[in-house]
């Protein structure tokens, strides 16, 4: 089929100052799709004479886009988001474990992963980095549930042996073997990929730390996803049981978690040496700005670790963030930066949401843009889906304003269509 239309992506790094060569804008457009894949892009009226006998779905004055990326969020607390009155440590003991432990049941899974997905989708997510819990039945439940619709998922069982409920404690030696047998039955199955999963220091031991570590050195394409720094009191507690290290990052590294497939959520108050190691070896510092806000973390320091040249993500961090939309995240991630006296450009949010967080992945060749032989996930973007952005839409000039329009005013009403793999699924 051919998708008609107002075509956007980035062809290359999204730079802060926004060069005009960083992405590609075809007004009257049409992008080519057979079977999973995207084959062409270009001018409507002449992709239509290469492609005769293709269908053609025309989505009119809408923005076709990539599918959103999310890099970090938490598919056991879908019944824990918009929960009241704490901060991190307090959340996680009030809300988060109580519900997490629901999913020892299959059934539980199951049922909640359906949910999940279809709030991704619905928000124009079409690829998720997610936690799971302790429990295999979580993992098991999700990958299935994506695999039906032919998702990239990232997804792993949370590592956690102290620190939390008894119901909710593996062991190290537990989790290394739930991991190994979970990394054999799903990595690189369908569009399935592992990420080995210590939830944070604070609930794993030095020895189950160590044994993610053996798990990462001996499984290397597996990404491996965990917490650092999102909260003072965090950062205090966490060196109060791991004395001998310099800094919170120190613990990961000398574990053997720091590397260019590490997902680092939070990533807020990071010394300089912390930011030297993040450049030095690639891992990814994941913005995660609804939940910073809505659990009174931080302000994330976009220009400093972007200057330093540190890999950066960024994720809605459901449940703590408050909203499944990676529209309503950027829009979050700009008003963070206003506090910090910088303006967050809306071509280097969307490039950030997109193709940024495939680079993020190592997945720029698959998902994150129209690349030919890429997946064709993609979103339609209305961007006068209601009320209050048609109005202000009669004024817009620029497709820089535009954005920036359906970036503060947008969300899951301004998802239109969404295809994963070429399937319409919304």
């Amino acid at each position: 089929m051919i998708l008609k239309g107002r075509i956007f992506h980035f062809l290359d790094k999204g730079n802060i100052d926004n060069p005009e060569n960083s992405f590609e804008y075809i007004e009257k457009g049409g992008l080519v799709i057979s079977g999973e894949k995207i084959i062409d892009i270009g001018e409507f009226n002449k992709i239509i004479l290469q492609y005769p006998n293709y269908e053609v779905i025309d989505h009119k004055n809408n923005i076709i886009f990539p599918g959103f990326i999310d890099l970090h969020n938490h598919f056991p607390q879908v019944q824990v988001i918009g929960s009241y009155g704490t901060q991190l440590l307090e959340w996680l003991r009030k809300y988060t474990f109580p519900e997490e432990s629901k999913f020892i049941s299959k059934d539980y899974s199951k049922q909640q992963a359906k949910k999940f997905i279809k709030l991704l989708i619905s928000n124009g997510t079409t690829t998720s980095v997610s936690f799971c819990s302790v429990h295999k039945e979580s993992v098991n439940a999700l990958f299935e549930e994506a695999s039906k619709k032919n998702m990239c998922m990232i997804a792993g069982k949370v590592m956690m042996d102290r620190n939390a409920p008894k119901n909710l404690l593996d062991t190290p030696q537990t989790s290394f073997q739930d991991t190994q047998d979970l990394i054999s039955k799903w990595h690189k199955k369908n569009r399935n990929f592992y990420a080995i999963t210590p939830r944070f220091a604070i609930t794993s031991s030095p020895e189950q730390l160590k044994l993610a570590g053996d798990l990462s050195n001996s499984n290397p394409t597996c990404y491996i996803q965990t917490h650092l720094s999102e909260n003072r009191d965090e950062i205090e507690y966490t060196l109060s049981l791991y004395p001998k290290f310099t800094h919170y990052l120190d613990i990961y590294l000398k574990n053997g978690i720091v590397n260019e497939r590490s997902l680092m959520g939070h990533s807020i108050h990071l010394n300089d040496d912390e930011i030297s190691i993040f450049n030095q070896t690639r891992a990814v510092a994941v913005h995660c700005p609804t939940s910073n806000l809505f659990l009174g973390s931080g302000l994330f320091p976009f220009e400093k670790l972007y200057n330093s040249n540190v890999k950066l993500g960024i994720s809605t961090d459901v449940g703590g963030g408050t909203s499944y939309s990676m529209l309503n995240t950027l829009d979050a991630a700009y008003k963070i930066q206003q506090f910090r006296n910088f303006s967050l450009n809306p071509k280097y949010s969307f490039y950030w949401s997109t193709l940024g967080n495939a680079k993020s992945l190592g997945l720029e060749d698959e998902i994150g843009s129209f690349k030919k032989g890429s997946f064709a996930d993609i979103i339609v973007l209305d961007s006068s889906s209601d009320m209050v952005s048609k109005i202000r839409m009669e004024t817009c000039e620029t497709l820089a304003e535009e954005l920036f329009i359906l970036q503060t005013l947008g969300g899951a009403h301004s998802i239109k269509s969404v295809y994963i793999a070429g399937k319409l699924l919304l």
